[in-house]
């Protein structure tokens, strides 16, 4: 209806919300790194690139 629950529309969301969360873990590893934890650091790097991957995958699949 009106188009509100197309998948444009909630891919968009997804990567709005997988965004957020790249910020989120990319502070975190940032913090960690400052503090000298630097196998923690990784971790949460790999974490972060993973989340980019997805949001990589999504752009691709939405174009």
């Amino acid at each position: 209806m009106f188009g509100l629950f197309s998948k444009k529309n909630t891919t968009e969301k997804e990567i709005t919300r997988l965004t957020k969360h790249y910020a989120q873990l990319s502070e975190e590893a940032m913090q960690l790194q400052r503090k000298g934890d630097i196998k923690a650091f990784a971790l949460k790097t790999q974490e972060a690139e993973e989340v980019m991957k997805k949001i990589e995958n999504l752009r691709k699949s939405g174009s």
